[in-house]
């Protein structure tokens, strides 16, 4: 299980990344696309490092919201 950021993006679609995994990002004109699609981003990341056998990221549990 990995924690995802979504955020309307200036475009209109919505951006969905994934802070503990760098350039992790995806998106999608809903938010359940942008779901789905952070979700094979995810997979697919975490299997070019496995290949590669670079260790994977661990997920942190600490996630902090500020509005600004």
């Amino acid at each position: 299980m990995r924690r995802v950021i979504v955020y309307k993006g200036e475009d209109g679609y919505w951006v969905a990344e994934c802070p503990t995994l760098p350039g992790c990002v995806s998106q999608g004109k809903t938010v359940e696309l942008a779901m789905k699609n952070i979700q094979e981003a995810v997979l697919a990341y975490v299997e070019a490092l496995e290949k590669d056998n670079v260790p994977v990221p661990p997920e942190t549990r600490s996630l902090m919201v500020a509005e600004v």
